[in-house]
């Protein structure tokens, strides 16, 4: 029997997207191993109608197109774009970014077969001259003492099972923007859990006008007010975070100032920054 749902949300606000950017993120959908999925895209600059034109250009029923009346902003569009999802899952995607073609289908595996977890997201790679790859941790425990200190799920590539969010009314919250990702993982740490796969599941775009960029003094206040909330709700997380990764860089040795020689990381003394030597045994 045919799904009458599909089993996968992707959700893509819109605001004033470069079209070539567009066309590219909008493929990289398209082009996904996995099928069963419905592609939301949501268009906060309704004044823009070369948008329009480019989303309308593709004739693929999975595309659902729509667009605010008025400008509402990026928590509210994501939050109207939680509330049309009718998948199990939701794919959490940027505007401008690029998915690999097995993204979507390495997420439903995952979640399929590991039903206690509720966020599986993976690897960035930067578009940038050294095509700078972001690796995050990849166990649950590794990753929430490290939520303590820094957002450490790459949201752009994020996968969340919707009833996770229903169940327990968590959603995206405008007073956090533009960090409402980290606040939303803030969020989901007391109700599940989480993993990060190993490799890259999308190539992200960074240039001057990015959110991160443009607002980085609003970004770094909120940053800072969701890691001390956090902080304080989970302070067996944050002391094994300030016991175990804090003191990855507080050592090392290059020898004739270039070579790196001796590092501490994971209370590891590590020989030219990869082999271990000993283990250290902190009170």
């Amino acid at each position: 029997m045919a799904r009458i749902t599909p089993k996968v949300s992707v959700l893509t606000p819109i605001y004033n997207t470069n079209p070539t950017h567009l066309r590219e993120c909008i493929e990289s959908i398209l082009n996904q191993t996995f099928t069963d999925f419905e592609f939301l895209i949501l268009n906060d600059s309704p004044e823009n109608t070369e948008l329009d034109k480019v989303v309308k250009s593709y004739k693929d029923d999975r595309i659902k197109y729509f667009k605010n009346e008025k400008n509402l902003g990026i928590a509210p569009s994501r939050n109207k774009l939680l509330k049309m999802a009718r998948g199990e899952y939701v794919a959490i995607f940027d505007h401008d970014d690029i998915s690999v073609p097995t993204r979507l289908e390495k997420e439903v595996a995952y979640l399929d077969a590991h039903p206690e977890i509720g966020v599986v997201s993976g690897w960035l790679q930067y578009f940038d001259k050294d095509n700078h790859v972001h690796q995050t941790p990849q166990d649950d425990g590794d990753i929430r003492i490290m939520l303590t200190d820094n957002c450490w799920v790459a949201h752009t590539a994020a996968m969340i099972r919707k009833p996770i969010l229903v169940d327990n009314n968590i959603e995206y919250e405008s007073f956090y923007s533009p960090a409402e990702d980290y606040q939303l993982w803030a969020r989901l740490i007391d109700v599940t859990k989480f993993h990060n796969i190993q490799e890259v599941l999308v190539n992200y775009r960074t240039y001057s006008t990015n959110t991160s960029n443009t607002q980085k003094n609003k970004m770094d206040y909120m940053w800072n007010q969701i890691r001390s909330h956090i902080a304080d709700n989970h302070t067996f997380l944050r002391k094994k975070f300030e016991h175990e990764y804090s003191r990855d860089t507080l050592f090392r040795m290059r020898l004739f100032g270039i070579i790196p020689l001796l590092k501490i990381k994971h209370n590891w003394v590590l020989l030219f920054e990869f082999i271990p030597v000993v283990k250290l045994r902190w009170k």
